[in-house]
């Protein structure tokens, strides 16, 4: 009997470490995870290229102007959300060949492993193919796309709501890609309503804009003016500006490549219950050019 409660105590002592063990385990497993924080990041030479094989050196990330440690560095391989948002107002209507041709070739390339939608901006945002990766169904979208007779375009009311839509979805990536001429532009929201919204969501924006884009005093040509710069700075993009539609292909063709070779960039951060109120990426490399935008999914976001 003295045996019997002997081994009884014994085990209980050995489960009760495994236990104990195992709750530590899991609290610096679960530490250690709430410190590790991602970016999704962007590496270009100064002519657009994408480049490869970039280690923890070739990054620099601060959060409100302080340096943290990047611990790891690898390509991204989690999927993406793109939704492209088209200009088919009456002023892209010498453009809207080009338009056709260029995002046919554009969503081909993304589709494969990525989630793309397309919506149109002429008079209203309107969705013309949900999150899809069918690379057909998005080519004919494309393909069929025409320019709305005596229509302005909607550009910030739809990158509102393309970005509230955003939030309901999981992907750890997503991206706004607007390809925009310089019309009549209608909104009621301010610019910064929109970048604090692709700010707070974690959305990157690549603003491609026809067009010499002039600066007027009217409200939504004001708004969309500050948007411009604004947008893609703060969220991560870039605005790729194009005097015409001729160039149109090869810069929709480097912006494919370049959103598909991103690097996915884990950073230490130490304990706080406040978040930074910013996190920049810069480059640590001379001839390097880098962006970058938090993942989703971490911190609610």
């Amino acid at each position: 009997m003295h045996r019997l409660r002997l081994l009884r105590a014994v085990v209980t002592v050995a489960v009760a470490t495994l236990l104990v063990a195992f709750s530590w385990s899991s609290s610096a497993t679960a530490q250690r995870d709430r410190r590790e924080r991602t970016l999704f990041v962007s590496a270009v030479t100064d002519s657009g290229e994408p480049v490869e094989g970039l280690g923890p050196d070739a990054f620099v990330v601060k959060e409100d102007g302080v340096r943290r440690e990047v611990l790891r560095v690898s390509p991204a391989t989690e999927p993406m959300d793109v939704a492209i948002l088209v200009d088919n107002s009456t002023a892209a209507a010498e453009e809207i060949t080009f338009l056709r041709s260029s995002l046919s070739a554009f969503v081909q390339r993304m589709a494969p492993d990525n989630k793309v939608a397309v919506v149109t901006l002429a008079d209203r945002p309107t969705i013309k193919v949900e999150y899809t990766d069918d690379a057909v169904r998005l080519k004919n979208a494309a393909g069929s796309l025409f320019s709305t007779p005596q229509s302005g375009m909607t550009l910030l009311d739809g990158i509102f709501e393309t970005v509230n839509g955003l939030r309901r979805r999981e992907t750890p990536r997503a991206v706004v890609v607007p390809v925009v001429t310089d019309g009549v532009e209608f909104t009621t929201h301010y610019f910064r309503d929109i970048v604090n919204v692709l700010v707070k969501n974690r959305v990157s924006l690549h603003m491609v804009t026809i067009g010499p884009f002039y600066h007027g005093e009217e409200h939504g040509t004001r708004e969309r003016s500050f948007l411009l710069d604004a947008g893609p700075r703060e969220s991560g993009g870039q605005r790729i500006s194009l005097l015409s539609a001729h160039g149109l292909d090869g810069a929709m063709e480097k912006l494919a490549k370049e959103l598909r070779s991103q690097y996915k960039v884990v950073y230490s951060r130490p304990e706080s219950l406040i978040p930074p109120d910013k996190v920049t990426v810069e480059a640590g490399k001379p001839g390097l050019t880098v962006r970058g935008t938090e993942a989703r999914g971490e911190n609610g976001a």
